[in-house]
């Protein structure tokens, strides 16, 4: 009887600690975030070689995961976390070579400046770059639901790379 009682307090005390320790942490990854309100300014495509759209795309894109992983409200204005900046890189280059010194594959690589402002926190704020890319072979062209492909790959993984920079501390 006395291991039984030994086994129910050792129960509850872990069960206590379980639940205190995870107070400040929700299920999206961040903590606890002191602000109400986001803003995504409209990204500039300020890369040499112009894909017309990606910037829509991407700004869009960031929207929907900051509205998806957390409770705050999207505005045009006086937001408490403003999200700005451009996309500095757009390029295609061969990364594999075939015996005949012909491209084998290729990469879509993008690069995106970005600047978080955090009008509560301003210790928060930053200026960084994310980047990411997509390989495809040589003899395919990215045009239409290819190139929709690509970008929504390399898009998945810079928004995700600038919402744990700004709002899960990673």
């Amino acid at each position: 009887m006395k291991i039984q009682h030994t086994l129910y307090k050792f129960t509850a005390l872990l069960l206590c600690l379980i639940l205190s320790s995870c107070g400040a942490y929700n299920f999206t990854g961040t903590g606890k975030i002191d602000a109400e309100s986001f803003q995504v300014n409209y990204f500039l495509n300020n890369a040499e070689l112009i894909e017309p759209g990606i910037e829509r795309t991407f700004t869009i894109k960031l929207q929907d995961l900051l509205v998806g992983q957390t409770s705050l409200t999207l505005t045009n204005t006086n937001a408490d976390l403003v999200y700005e900046g451009e996309i500095t890189q757009y390029r295609i280059s061969p990364m594999t070579a075939t015996a005949e010194q012909t491209a084998a594959q290729n990469r879509l690589y993008i690069a995106i400046n970005v600047r978080f402002t955090n009008k509560k926190t301003p210790e928060d704020d930053f200026e960084k770059t994310f980047s990411h890319f997509y390989d495809y072979p040589a003899n395919d062209q990215l045009i239409g639901g290819k190139l929709s492909t690509a970008l929504d790959e390399i898009y998945e993984r810079i928004t995700q790379d600038v919402f744990n920079a700004s709002l899960a501390k990673w």
